[in-house]
Order: structure tokens, then C-alpha cells, then sequence
């Protein structure tokens, strides 16, 4: 008997061993965060005033004539920039500097800075500092004057850790209907509300840190918790409407509710392709596909598309802006880029006029085939010649 009964014992314990639940296992990408100093000093500050309720529409309402819109008359007053500052540049190779500082955005002086980028057909205009209503007023005077030159490229080089929600909305509207391709440069970052002008660009090129977090309510009259939520349940309604219509994830608006405002969550480069901040606009690429279908055929669309993935599979763990365009331009080639009928429509047209591009003597991967469907084959990469005595090539150069 004292033996059946240890056996039994022994028995019960394997059983309720074998029963005990597995640990779950350590999370592989943790969160990333940082504390910010001050979030008033950027952040994403809502300061405009909440909108009071709209009456009930009268009863069967007798529909007026339409009226056509009256497009926004420009404004060429004097302007201050005393959010950040900025530079004009007509060369995109930032390792040469950021060009002609711009103190003051007159019409007749950004006139003056961007008459030489005619040539090139390009444009950067760089700019560090907040959101805030002097910078959306930047970005449309120089759009503006870019218009009347006839200069299609532009790109924004930004720098900035947040400001007005509002005044960032108005920005990225302005940009996405614009065409502007926008960078974060590896000394660079875009936190907060700087993530809403990520969002109006037509092709974004990042690496630098984008940061998120609450919405602060600084003109809040709000006394208690529920009154502040009712407020900024109306702010994240705006922000959600703004990111759709730009192609971005409104999921972006309820992420940043949970990252208190003197926190800051890092996006992963996977975090930021999920949200729609990170590459090709997805809404402007639905716009351009009929045009371009129409404009420039079926076969321009089929390696713009293999291009893409392309880029996608090869380039994006490029820790620089300029790399990141130089493994573009490489892989460009390969696909036919830019197009004889279709320049400004290929893949980084905004290099088509520039002597910019990858080094002599970086190795050049061989043709990339593209399949009838698309499809991209894995491309070789050719063996490097070894260079002679009399034809030596520096090892320092880079892109």
C-alpha cells in the first residue's frame, strides 16, 4: 500500500505539472520612447477654438444656384520667419550644403533664389523649426512662385519636432495638392504634429526618428476630464478626416492618445508604412494611376509598379536620405527610368535634370527583368572591376 500510494502522489504531480501554463513569450520589437522636455515647445498643440453646434436645418429648404468657389487671394505681406529657419537650394545632394539662407520670403527675393533652379527643374527647400502659421505660409509662397517659373520637383528637407496641429493639417493639405516630396534626413527628425505634413507629401524619404504623441489642448477651458474629452474628441476628429483624405491610417490618430504629451513613441519603419507616412502617397498613386494609364500606357505602369517594389525590397534599410535616392536611381536604370515619353512621371523625376546620381564607381546591379505580369526577378550584381594603376578611383567616395 505505501507503495501504490507514492505512485499515485508521483502521478498527480506529473499531471498537474504537465497542466502549468507556459510563460508567453518576451515581446521581440519593444516600444520605443523618449521624454520630451517641454511639449509646448512643438509637440502637437491644438490651439483653435471649438466650433459651437450647428442649428437643425430648416424644413424643406429651397436649393440655391450653385456657386462656384473663389479660389484663396495670395498673400505677399511682409513675413517674419520666426518659427524656424530655412534655405533654398537647387541641388538635392544635401552632402554640399542647404544652399541660400532665406531670411525673408518676399515674393521678388524668392524670385531671386529660385530663377536658377529653372535648369535643373528641382528644388529643395529646407527648413528647421516648428509648424506654425509663418512655415504653412513659407511652403505656399514658394509653391507659388515655383508655379509661375514652371519648376515641377520640389522638396521639402524637414526638420522639426512638432508645433501647431491646426497650422500642420493646413501645410499637408497645401503640399499634397501640390506635388512635394518630402524628407527626413538621418540629422534630422519630424515629432508630433510634424507627422500630419509627412502625410500630405507625395513621396516621403525618411531617416531620421518620427515620433508621436497626445494632442495638447493649450486654449482648453475644459474643467474637467470630461469636458476635455469632449474637446479633444472633436481634435482627433479633424486630425482622422485630415489623414484619410491624404492617404494615411486614421489608426494613427488613436495610437497617438496613448503616448502621454511629455512622452514621445518612436514609429518603426514598419510602424510608418502601416500608418501610410512612410514611401508613395497611396491615395495620390490611386489619383495618378488612370492619368498615367492614359498619359503614358500600360507598360509605363508596369515597371513604375515593379520599380516600386523594387525599391522597396532593396532600398529601404538605407540609413540616409542620399542613399536611399542613390539605390533608387541605380534600380531606375534598370526599369527604363525616366521614360522618353513619360520624364516627369518616372520614378524620382526630381533628379531627371540634375548631374546628381550614383558615384562613377559604385558597383551597378545588373538589369532587374520584370516579368509580363510585373514581376520583379532577383537582380545580380556585377563583379566590380579592380581598378588599374592608371586608372585609380578614390574608395572614399559614396552615395
Amino acid at each position: 500500500m505505501p507503495l501504490l500510494r507514492s505512485c499515485l502522489f508521483f502521478a498527480c504531480v506529473g499531471l498537474l505539472a504537465g497542466c502549468r501554463r507556459e510563460p508567453p513569450p518576451a515581446p521581440t520589437d519593444a516600444v520605443k520612447t523618449q521624454t520630451v522636455a517641454s511639449p509646448e515647445e512643438g509637440g502637437a498643440v491644438s490651439r483653435a477654438p471649438m466650433a459651437t453646434p450647428p442649428a437643425p436645418p430648416p424644413a424643406a429648404p429651397v436649393p440655391a444656384a450653385a456657386v462656384p468657389p473663389v479660389g484663396k487671394a495670395p498673400d505677399w505681406s511682409p513675413l517674419e520667419l520666426s518659427s524656424g529657419q530655412a534655405w533654398i537650394d537647387c541641388g538635392l545632394d544635401y552632402r554640399h550644403g542647404d544652399g541660400e539662407t532665406l531670411t525673408v520670403p518676399s515674393r521678388a527675393n524668392l524670385r531671386h533664389l529660385l530663377e536658377p533652379c529653372l535648369a535643373g527643374d528641382a528644388l529643395r527647400l529646407r527648413y528647421r523649426g516648428k509648424v506654425a502659421s509663418d512655415f504653412t505660409a513659407l511652403v505656399e509662397r514658394v509653391t507659388r512662385v515655383a508655379d509661375s517659373l514652371g519648376i515641377g520637383s520640389r522638396v521639402l528637407d524637414l526638420d522639426s519636432t512638432g508645433g501647431q496641429v491646426e497650422d500642420a493639417i493646413r501645410v499637408g493639405d497645401w503640399i499634397g495638392a501640390n506635388r512635394w516630396t518630402i524628407w527626413v534626413r538621418e540629422d534630422s527628425v519630424c515629432h508630433s504634429a510634424c507627422v500630419f505634413v509627412l502625410a500630405g507629401g507625395d513621396s516621403r524619404r525618411l531617416a531620421g526618428q518620427v515620433g508621436i504623441h497626445r494632442i495638447i489642448r493649450l486654449s482648453s477651458t475644459a474643467t474637467s476630464r470630461t469636458e476635455l474629452n469632449t474637446e479633444l474628441q472633436a481634435v482627433y476628429a479633424t486630425v482622422r478626416e485630415y489623414l484619410e483624405r491624404n492617404g494615411a491610417s486614421p489608426l494613427l490618430a488613436d495610437v497617438m492618445k496613448t503616448v502621454p504629451n511629455r512622452s514621445l513613441r518612436l514609429l518603426t519603419g514598419d510602424e510608418l508604412r502601416l500608418y501610410g507616412l512612410d514611401g508613395n502617397n497611396a491615395a495620390q498613386d490611386d489619383l495618378d494611376r488612370v492619368r498615367l494609364l492614359d498619359k503614358c500606357g500600360d507598360d509605363f505602369m508596369r515597371r513604375r509598379d515593379a520599380w516600386v517594389r523594387a525599391f522597396d525590397e532593396q532600398c529601404r534599410e538605407q540609413a540616409q536620405v542620399h542613399a536611399l535616392n542613390t539605390c533608387g536611381l541605380r534600380l531606375r536604370r534598370d526599369f527604363g527610368f525616366p521614360d522618353d515619353d513619360c520624364p516627369a512621371e518616372s520614378p524620382l523625376a526630381e533628379f531627371n535634370e540634375l548631374p546628381e546620381g550614383p558615384p562613377a564607381d559604385a558597383p551597378v546591379a545588373a538589369p532587374v527583368g520584370v516579368s509580363a505580369t510585373g514581376a520583379v526577378e532577383a537582380p545580380v550584381v556585377a563583379a566590380e572591376p579592380v581598378p588599374t594603376d592608371a586608372a585609380r578611383v578614390d574608395e572614399g567616395q559614396g552615395g
